[in-house]
């Protein structure tokens, strides 16, 4: 089969579907552990600039930029996330419509064959 062919025969719902899925698995997967270990991080060094009696005003804007980056990491790894998982569930929709094609064409052999032994058996018959 041409792969413009089964490109077409992709609905717009089913680019949806797949756009829908994508995003939800790239938003499971956005925080993962090296992020978790990162927030840690930065709860620790505040906690001990705290303890070391550095005064709030520095404290906060470390705390700020940590979170911050926290959030960056996570949304930049999100967007890769969701690129990657797009493309692998258009490829499994594609393969879908492959097999569908190709079942429906594999079916239609079936059944002309099967049509001309029974017609062969019917003339026998007479």
């Amino acid at each position: 089969m041409d792969e413009a062919k089964v490109t077409q025969q992709v609905s717009p719902e089913m680019e949806r579907a797949a756009a829908q899925r994508a995003k939800v698995r790239a938003s499971i997967a956005r925080w993962d552990l090296d992020t978790a270990v990162f927030a840690f991080a930065i709860l620790i060094i505040v906690i001990i600039l705290l303890f070391q009696g550095v005064v709030v005003e520095i404290v906060a804007p470390v705390a700020l930029f940590g979170l911050t980056m926290v959030w960056l990491v996570g949304w930049r790894r999100g967007r890769q996330l969701y690129q990657r998982f797009y493309d692998e569930e258009l490829s499994k929709l594609e393969q879908e419509v492959k097999k569908v094609i190709t079942g429906t064409v594999e079916k239609t052999v079936e059944e002309t064959i099967e049509e001309k032994v029974q017609k062969a058996l019917r003339e026998r018959w007479r």
